[in-house]
């Protein structure tokens, strides 16, 4: 439990939080409508399903006022750049942005079908009501109408249409109905389209589907402008309930109890969502802006294991070690954007990213400029970002852990470059004493454009007597017999075969609790960042070895894992 609140109590104080709020406001809001004294005839017409309808909304205003915030990419680089005075711990909570967005989006989504099926319950009550189904209140109630002396109550005004088709007539020709079948369509299908297997499989469904809160935010503005649910009005001489409940053949002939009169609720929604919406257009008004300044290719390089190299140049372009860009093309989709980890270093006048073939987009971009003739200019790009990752805090730690997944290995490779400009340029604020990396890969190619780099730091850290700096580990998980076979063979050269460092390859998968009692044991009283850009499976593995093997004793090991998220 010690070792858990380590890595993740405050991150479960912020979900305590989160999910307090929720349960007040729905709690406070059924109460509100259940024991209310201006509802009571309201409630005598729908029973609890008025109260049952409206904690719902008042839930899902609070959660459609939290979903937008942490897609604002810019916002959160500004946050995470003015809690750079802070402790690590709050910024950690930044990288898990799209956590909290998903578990917003499944509050929202429950809330939904709960207002929903609890409003379509009122409709069906209402109509009944109207036709005279229920007692005598309930019908006086519902023959009350908008004249110079009275106010309805209930919303259904029409007996022209036959009882059964009443419900559906109501929700397809009134503001409230409309705009909610509207934003529970596009619920719905904004959820869908982002499961895990259609997000992986097919990202342009899921980027254009997405699109559709568009359509969902605009409807929920509206959605409260048909003021369906309608509270008793104070009136002069006052209306008491108590004792007219059961006179209502007498409303309006005796001064004790005068005609009651109704008003719907001032819609709230659109104050609670329009402050996000502002800062969510600012923020695509900035990415637009960005888009439209120039971006010139420095370098283009296809490597053999299908790996698109770009080194790209922008005007007052400034990056940190780790952060990602998204990038558009639009010789192949106007509106799509991705994600990628920028490889080079903030001491280089370029930025570089590494694409490997993973879909549609990329299988495009790395075709169109695979049959570019040399020293061309690619097709126009517009890149968006910087954006902070976890990997930005890595030197905050005097001792890191960096663990990559085949191309999951693009922010290390900026930190290991920055490394590289730090200890030639002798730079006095670097505080990281030492860091173990760790690359896991499927095939032998992946390694090859990464190699180079790892040879440079071998050479310059011996030169500098500082050959226990760095101390890298690469696991090969897939091979043939033939490999296998020649690596048997050259096992007794100085460099591996593989990769041409003197560090040999290793076949399989790391033994992480070896790896991490190792660690521990080298650096005894050391904080040590574990950083991960790899598959959530991994993700899980590493994060049960951080809280295993950190140390209770504030004076010893402490792991803190942290993992890049897009």
């Amino acid at each position: 439990m010690s070792n858990r609140i380590i890595n993740h109590g405050f991150t479960s104080f912020i979900l305590v939080v989160w999910m307090g709020i929720n349960i007040f406001l729905f709690v406070w809001f059924y109460f509100f409508y259940d024991l209310g004294e201006q509802f009571y005839y309201t409630r005598h017409l729908l029973g609890s399903a008025l109260a049952w309808a409206r904690a719902p909304a008042a839930v899902l205003n609070f959660n459609c006022l939290l979903i937008l915030l942490p897609v604002c990419r810019n916002l959160l680089s500004l946050i995470r750049g003015s809690f750079m005075c802070c402790g690590r711990t709050v910024r950690k909570q930044l990288d898990k942005n799209i956590s909290f967005h998903k578990l917003v989006a499944y509050m929202i989504g429950l809330m939904t079908a709960v207002h929903m099926i609890a409003h379509l319950l009122n409709v069906e009550w209402y109509n009944n009501s109207r036709r005279g189904n229920y007692d005598g209140l309930s019908t006086a109630l519902s023959n009350l109408a908008d004249t110079t002396n009275t106010t309805y109550l209930n919303p259904i005004r029409t007996l022209a249409i036959s009882a059964q088709q009443t419900p559906t007539y109501f929700v397809f020709t009134t503001i409230a109905g409309l705009t909610g079948i509207i934003i529970t369509l596009a619920l719905i299908i904004i959820i869908t389209s982002s499961m895990e297997v259609i997000r992986r499989s097919y990202f342009e469904v899921f980027w254009y589907t997405h699109h559709l809160f568009i359509i969902f935010y605009a409807g929920l503005v509206f959605h409260g402008a048909g003021r369906i649910v309608r509270s008793q009005q104070t009136t002069v001489p006052p209306h008491n309930t108590t004792l007219c409940k059961d006179r209502f053949e007498e409303w309006g002939r005796i001064p004790e109890c005068p005609i009651p009169q109704f008003a719907g609720g001032f819609p709230q929604t659109w104050m609670w969502v329009i402050g996000p919406m502002i800062l969510y257009i600012c923020e695509r008004l900035l990415r637009f802006i960005r888009y439209t300044q120039t971006v010139t290719y420095r370098k283009i390089v296809i490597r053999p294991s299908k790996v698109l190299e770009l080194q790209l140049v922008k005007d007052g372009f400034k990056m940190d070690v780790g952060q990602y860009v998204f990038l558009n093309c639009p010789a192949i989709s106007q509106l799509e954007w991705h994600p990628f980890t920028m490889t080079s270093a903030p001491e280089e006048d370029f930025f570089s990213i590494h694409i490997r073939s993973a879909g549609d987009w990329t299988d495009k971009l790395i075709g169109m400029l695979e049959h570019l003739p040399e020293g061309a200019q690619g097709p126009k790009m517009g890149v968006d970002g910087p954006f902070g990752t976890a990997s930005e805090d890595v030197f905050d730690y005097e001792v890191a852990m960096l663990v990559g997944a085949g191309i999951g290995v693009t922010p290390f490779a900026s930190i290991l470059k920055s490394i590289w400009y730090k200890f030639k340029d002798s730079d006095p604020k670097l505080h990281t004493r030492k860091i173990y990396f760790y690359w896991l890969c499927r095939e032998t190619h992946a390694f090859e454009w990464f190699a180079d780099l790892l040879q440079v730091l071998e050479k310059e850290m011996e030169e500098r007597g500082m050959g226990n700096f760095l101390t890298y580990k690469l696991y090969l998980t897939g091979w043939d017999q033939s490999h296998a076979t020649h690596a048997m063979v050259h096992f007794d050269k100085e460099t591996d075969v593989v990769t041409g460092l003197k560090q040999k390859t290793q076949y399989g998968r790391p033994n992480w609790d070896k790896e991490f009692e190792e660690v521990r044991k080298e650096n005894p009283t050391s904080v040590v960042g574990t950083f991960l850009c790899g598959p959530q499976v991994l993700a899980k593995v590493l994060e049960k070895k951080c809280a295993k093997y950190s140390d209770v004793d504030p004076r010893k090991t402490k792991f803190y894992f942290n993992k890049e998220n897009f």
